[in-house]
C-alpha cells in the first residue's frame, strides 16, 4: 500500500508557516527541527538514518521523486505543495522541488561543563574550533572531516549554527554522520582533552610555533583552529601543548578557516 501524501495549496497553511520560521535559529531551537533543499541531501539524510520528519515536494516534481521518497522513508509525513506554497520555503534560486524537515541530529551533542565525553571511547583524531563564525566555513570543515577521517569535531558554542542552511549545504551530507561536540569553553575543553592523554596543537603564529609537518602528530591528537579574523584567544593558546603554523609562500594572504582546517586534517590523516 502506497503512503498517503497530504496536498497543500496555500502559503498560509499552518505547516507552511511553521516550516518557513525554520529559517531562523531561534525557531529551529524551539522546534528541534531544521530543513534543507535538494534531492542529494534528502538521499544522504535517508541513507544515514537521520530522523526525517517531513518531506515536502512541489507538485510539478512529485512524479520525479515519488518512488525515491516512498522507498527511502517510512515514518515521515509526505506533503505535496503547489508551486506558490513551495516557493515560500525554498532557499534555492533554482529549486529542485524537494525540501526535507529533519529533527536535530543525535550525532551532534552539547556538553554542559562535563567534557569527559571528549576522551571516552576509541576515538582517533580531533579538530577543535573556537569562534568560527562563517556558516560556509563550518560546513566545509565538516565535509573535510569526513573525507580525512577526523573522528570528532569540538566547536565552541559561539561558532556558526550547525543547522544553518548554508552550513548544511556546504557540508554536503557529512553533517548527518559526523560526531560533533558543542562546548561553552574551548580552553576548558582543551585542558580536558590533554588530561585524557592527547596532545592539542594551536594553529597560531606564535614565536615558538612549529611548522605543520614538523610537529610529531600521533593518533588521538587534536588541532585547534580560531576565528576567521582574530584567530585564537590567548586563553585557548595557553591551554594547548604547542603552536603550529601552515607554511605558505611569502606575501600570500592567510587561509580562511575552512581551508586551514582542511590542511590540518589532511596532516592528521597521514598518521591515522
Amino acid at each position: 500500500m502506497s503512503p498517503e501524501w497530504q496536498y497543500i495549496s496555500s502559503k498560509s497553511n499552518a505547516l507552511v508557516v511553521r516550516f518557513a520560521k525554520l529559517k531562523d535559529k531561534k525557531y529551529r531551537r524551539e522546534e528541534g527541527l531544521f530543513r534543507f533543499d535538494g534531492i542529494k541531501l534528502f538521499c544522504e539524510a535517508a541513507a544515514s538514518g537521520a530522523p526525517i520528519r517531513y518531506v515536502l515536494v512541489s507538485e510539478d516534481a512529485l512524479e520525479k521523486y515519488r518512488d525515491t521518497v516512498e522507498q527511502s522513508v517510512k515514518d515521515a509525513s509526505l506533503l505535496v505543495l503547489t508551486k506558490g506554497a513551495f516557493s515560500k520555503l525554498t532557499d534555492e534560486l533554482s529549486p529542485e522541488g524537494i525540501i526535507t524537515v529533519c529533527e536535530y541530529l543525535p550525532s551532534i551533542v552539547t556538553l554542559d561543563g562535563d567534557y569527559s565525553a571528549l576522551t571516552s571511547g576509541e576515538y582517533g583524531s580531533m579538530l577543535m574550533l573556537e569562534s568560527v563564525r562563517d556558516a560556509g566555513n563550518i560546513g566545509t570543515i565538516i565535509r573535510s572531516a569526513r573525507a580525512f577521517g577526523t573522528d570528532r569535531l569540538v566547536i565552541s558554542s559561539d561558532c556558526a549554527d550547525l543547522y544553518n542552511p548554508k552550513t548544511v549545504r556546504a557540508a554536503m551530507g557529512a553533517l548527518f554522520t559526523q560526531n560533533i561536540f558543542i562546548v561553552d569553553s574551548i580552553p576548558d575543553a582543551v585542558r580536558s582533552v590533554r588530561e585524557g592523554g592527547s596532545r592539542v596543537y594551536a594553529a597560531a603564529l606564535e614565536r615558538d610555533a612549529k611548522r605543520l609537518g614538523e610537529a610529531e602528530l600521533a593518533r588521538g591528537d587534536a588541532i585547534l583552529i580560531g576565528n576567521e579574523g582574530h584567530g585564537l584567544s590567548q586563553d585557548a593558546i595557553g591551554a594547548c601543548d604547542e603552536c603550529i603554523y601552515i607554511p605558505m609562500e611569502e606575501g600570500s594572504e592567510s587561509l580562511n578557516a575552512g581551508i586551514a582546517a582542511s590542511v590540518c586534517m589532511w596532516e592528521m590523516y597521514k598518521v591515522k
